[in-house]
């Protein structure tokens, strides 16, 4: 675990949750996939839908369509940085766009996507073996967490 970070420890049992996964870079997607299924149980959530869309910049619409049918949802993706502005427009729009969903929607959203410099610290972040970061499980682990706090506000 990466200095700073907190433990996250919630009961999570009784809630639906989907993980919303992008398909590039396989190998880092799988790590975070892997993550994300490791830290919804460590919650004791049981009741997980995984949906694989294409890119990261397809994350939120995917996120948008399935948010008022989940208590939270996870968003995983990996960009990496190439010679193209296309590294910043991709890293921008799924911010934006699952931040928005987030939003309107009230439903709390784990951001798990990775935007890194190279694949070695897409790997690094990905919750392999010798990895140095889960970010796969942090995601989860916060979307769980976040439904959990929110349950305990009253609304006006």
């Amino acid at each position: 675990m990466k200095d700073g970070a907190p433990t996250i420890t919630t009961d999570g049992t009784g809630l639906r949750v989907a993980v919303v996964a992008a398909s590039w870079h396989q190998q880092v997607m799988d790590g975070l996939l892997d993550g994300a299924r490791r830290g919804l149980a460590d919650a004791g959530v049981t009741s997980v839908d995984v949906v694989r869309v294409p890119g990261t910049f397809e994350l939120p619409v995917a996120c948008a369509s399935l948010a008022q049918h989940y208590d939270a949802l996870v968003a995983l993706g990996v960009v990496i940085r190439g010679g193209t502005p296309h590294f910043d427009y991709v890293c921008q729009a799924a911010t934006v766009g699952i931040t928005d969903v987030s939003v309107r929607t009230a439903t709390p959203i784990g951001f798990g996507v990775l935007t890194c410099d190279d694949e070695a610290q897409a790997l690094d972040r990905a919750g392999l073996p010798g990895s140095a970061e889960d970010k796969g499980h942090e995601a989860a682990s916060a979307a769980v967490a976040t439904v959990v706090a929110l349950r305990g506000v009253p609304t006006p």
